[in-house]
Formats: structure tokens, sequence, C-alpha cells
């Protein structure tokens, strides 16, 4: 039994004799037949020969067809307990287990089909997994906005004066997109999950990320949850954008989960009192657009550029610098990466004198006209 689909034959590949079997289980039946009349017809005419006794030829011919059926058996029941240990295994949840691909018969593409079967749940499986940490992730940050807002007006340190109802209002319907997006999420593995772009400009959308960004810090300052996200409130947010009218096509939803995940992996690893910065300029094509987020951290070795936005990866720093930091879920970045491939755009690691500089590029799309 193999452990995966090396060597595996593409669905509706006939194979090397052009959609001919010569050897499927109807041909190697008949060939058993044939073999079985061949042996007795071949000692009958020896024992006329030899005038030997008829019934030693009919247990010689016998035991000859009972050792070829036997073979031939063997060879068509061994594959069928292999595909019934890989689907008892696959009926228990375990999804790696795969059927051996070696036979271009009947049960090669039996064989074939429970494999393809098995790719397909364990990716369903999987998908199911990365949806329940992304939700998980993402609610967090409206709910600990709206909860911040609350708290202050409860405890008196802020009133309920309209400003601040349309902030707890804003965290509400993000929020509520959010739970929108849970059907979307489920199929972002097969690459349907729609893109609402429009255009917008970049200075007042990015100030509001950011100054969203500092009020969440501030409500997890108090919270000893542990939900994974920084408590920093002494790491300063910049933005800087050029040209300040700066516009980009791009989904504004989408974009925010880029750059809100981005800071706050960025803060967690400031230094105390450093400084984050995020910076917009135009990209190449028309409304297109090139984000980077720079820290003053340790940065990122080289050698794990490449593995920064798997999921669950927490990076080679043990410990976060500045108090209230902890090491969070290693999903943020994944997200981030998730969200920018959905545009088409590009996100890594790039070169920088101090701390690290996530660079994202996302391909501006003009809106169809009609």
């Amino acid at each position: 039994m193999s452990d995966g689909p090396a060597g595996r034959r593409a669905p509706g590949d006939p194979g090397p004799w052009g959609g001919i079997r010569p050897f499927s289980i109807k041909t190697k039946l008949g060939a058993l037949v044939v073999i079985a009349v061949l042996i007795t017809t071949g000692l009958s005419m020896i024992a006329v020969q030899t005038e030997t006794e008829l019934r030693f030829i009919t247990v010689f011919s016998m035991i000859a067809t009972l050792l070829i059926t036997q073979f031939v058996a063997h060879s068509l029941t061994a594959p069928l307990d292999d595909m019934n240990a890989v689907a008892r295994s696959i009926s228990h949840g375990d999804y790696t287990r795969r059927v051996r691909e070696n036979r271009w018969d009947e049960l090669g593409d039996l064989a074939q089909t429970i494999n393809v079967m098995a790719d397909e749940l364990e990716a369903q499986d999987h998908q199911r997994k990365e949806l329940v940490a992304n939700v998980s992730h993402e609610l967090r940050t409206p709910i600990a906005g709206l909860r911040a807002v609350l708290e202050n007006i409860v405890d008196g340190v802020t009133e309920a004066d309209p400003e601040t109802m349309r902030t707890a209002l804003k965290q509400t319907e993000r929020l509520g997109r959010l739970v929108e997006t849970l059907l979307d999420l489920s199929r972002l593995d097969n690459g349907v999950v729609p893109l609402r772009r429009q255009r917008f400009e970049v200075w007042p959308y990015l100030s509001g990320v950011l100054k969203e960004a500092n009020m969440v810090a501030s409500a997890r300052a108090g919270m000893t949850t542990g939900s994974g996200g920084h408590t920093r409130t002494d790491v300063h947010l910049s933005l800087d954008v050029r040209p300040p009218e700066l516009t980009a096509y791009v989904d504004p939803e989408r974009i925010h989960q880029v750059v809100a995940n981005l800071i706050d992996n960025a803060v967690k690893h400031s230094p105390p009192h450093g400084r984050v910065t995020v910076r917009a300029r135009p990209g190449p094509q028309p409304d297109s657009l090139r984000l980077e987020i720079l820290d003053e951290g340790p940065g990122i070795p080289r050698t794990e550029w490449h593995r920064v936005f798997e999921r669950f990866n927490r990076g080679s720093v043990n410990q976060p610098h500045g108090p209230g930091s902890d090491g969070g879920t290693g999903l943020g970045l994944a997200i981030a990466r998730w969200a920018v491939d959905l545009h088409g755009g590009r996100i890594g690691v790039a070169e920088s004198e101090r701390g690290c500089r996530i660079l994202i590029t996302l391909p501006g799309t003009s809106p169809s006209p009609g």
C-alpha cells in the first residue's frame, strides 16, 4: 500500500494501450478457460500416445488447472483486500492511506477512483478545519473592538456620543460581514470566493484600519483570555501614503484582513516603544496598489522566508518582544496570504535594513464597462 498518489494516472487516462485493456479481468478469465482446455487437451493427447491411464491424466489436469486458477484468483482478490483496508481507514477518518495503482485493468481504475475520493475527502476535512480556524481568528477583532467601546461607556471613560456610537456600529457591521463570509470561506479552496472590488481612496481607508488596530490593542490590554492577539499599547503606528490622493480598485474587506493581520503580527514583534509603518504606493498597473508593512523587531531569518505564511507557523522567535505580547495562533499571515492570492497578487518578505518588511502587490482590475 502506497502512502501517496505518486505515479497516478490522470483521470480518464487510457494508459499505455490507448484504451484497450489487454490485461482486463474479462481477458484474464477467458485466458484461464483457454489454458485449462489446452492443458486438458494436451494431457489427453499425451495419454493416447503413451497409453497412460485416463485417471492419472484427469488428476494431473485438475491439479494444473487449480494451481493456475489459484494464481489468477489471488491476483484478483489481493487488490480487493487492499481497497477494503483503505476504505475502512477512510470510514474511521484516516484520509492519508492510498491504494496502489500498479494495475491496468478494472481493479486499477477502481483503485484510482478510491484514491481520488480519499483526496477529495482529505481536502474537505482540511478545508473544514481551516474554516473554523479562520473564522475564530477573524471574529475576535470586531468583538474585541466592540467590547472596548461598550466597556469605556459603562465605566464612564467616554460618553455615548454619536462618534463613539458610530465606532460601535462600524464594529457591529464588520462582525455581521464576517459572519456572512462563512459560506465564502468554506469554498476558498475551490477558488469560488467572490471578490467585491470597488475603487476607494487609500489614505482614509488605511487610516481607519490603523485607528481600529489601536482601539483593539487597548481593549485587549485589559483582557486575560489568552486570545492570541497582542496587548501592546506602546507601539506607534505610522501611515505613509503617496500620493495622498492615491486610489485602488480592490476588495476593501479582504484588504482589511491583510493589513489588520500584518499590523497585529508586526506589533507583537516590535521592541518597546517601537514603530510600525504602513506604506502605500501606486503599483505598476492602473488602479494597482503596492503595500509595505515595516517594523523594528528582530526580523525574520532568510531561511524562514518561505515558511512565514504557512498556517500555524509561529516563527523561530521564542518570545515576542515587549510587554503583554504572546505567540499568537500562527494564522494571521496565512490569512493575509489567502486574501492576497484571491486578488491574484503577491505577498512576501522583502529585504530590510532593520526589522521585518512585508511587501504586497495587488493588481488593478478596472470595472467592466456597462
